[in-house]
């Protein structure tokens, strides 16, 4: 079983969570060197929605390079977690196309009408253990926050709603997708998100599909769980991402609020993870 503590100098944080009895259980040890946590940022697409845009950005490389080069690896290495102009600039670059900083703007516009299409025909969903985590974590009083540099995140996420007939954004206390801030590995998205909930960075955990995420994450002060759905592990550890999971279900959320991010003990992950 994974388990990850975050230790930091000086004395805790003030607590904006109220857990008083797991509080008291903690012995002085414990307090002086865990960081607790009451607030969790999610990225949306590849987290919590299973998005076109991966096939978007793929399909529009056609006349700029060979689509098939454009593999699950390479999005996640390239592309996730960048703002629309830097990923299909990254993209080019790393594909040896000439010129690429001048037709990025065209590749990205060429993917936007495709990513517009797809969204109108309904072609995402939530990831139902994504739900489950959001859903649990904002029962022991967690705050959340959506934090996407995708413009295309509220379309969707309008969409979408929880197994219980709720809006999924109703779970959410603020939605910071798709503003005009520095691409991720940059932490500015992650910092503002912290500022609305109005919780301190080292009280945030991230949660995020993409390794320049979980790097925007470490270079905010906070922690990051990386969910690995496409096979892409070893990208997520070499970021430095503190937990990695192939399932939401597999965190134990019991343990979050007291700033340790493990697996659930094998006995314990659910039937449906």
């Amino acid at each position: 079983m994974r388990d990850r503590r975050f230790e930091r100098s000086g004395p805790p944080p003030a607590d904006c969570c109220s857990h008083p009895d797991r509080a008291d259980e903690m012995n002085a040890e414990a307090r002086e060197r865990k960081t607790r946590l009451c607030a969790a940022i999610f990225d949306v697409d590849g987290v919590l929605v299973a998005s076109p845009h991966e096939r978007a950005w793929r399909e529009a490389l056609a006349g700029f390079a060979d689509p098939t080069q454009f593999t699950t690896e390479f999005y996640q290495a390239n592309v996730a977690g960048k703002s629309r102009l830097d990923g299909a600039r990254s993209a080019l670059e790393r594909l040896g196309v000439p010129n690429a900083a001048a037709l990025a703007p065209e590749y990205a516009a060429k993917k936007q009408e495709l990513i517009d299409r797809l969204i109108a025909e309904g072609s995402f969903k939530a990831f139902p253990d994504a739900e489950r985590l959001a859903v649990a974590l904002k029962a022991v009083g967690f705050k959340l926050a959506l934090a996407s540099a995708s413009k295309n995140a509220g379309a969707m996420l309008r969409r979408l709603t929880l197994p219980d007939g709720r809006a999924l954004l109703s779970i959410f206390d603020a939605d910071l997708s798709g503003i005009d801030v520095p691409g991720k590995p940059d932490p500015t998205l992650f910092l503002l998100a912290a500022k609305a909930l109005d919780v301190s960075p080292e009280q945030c955990l991230v949660v995020e599909d993409a390794p320049a995420g979980t790097r925007a994450a470490r270079a905010g002060g906070m922690a990051a769980i990386g969910i690995a759905r496409l096979g892409d592990e070893a990208l997520l550890r070499a970021a430095g991402t503190d937990l990695v999971v192939t399932s939401l279900d597999q965190v134990d959320t019991a343990a979050v609020p007291d700033g340790i991010l493990r697996t659930r003990p094998e006995t314990e992950t659910p039937a449906h993870a």
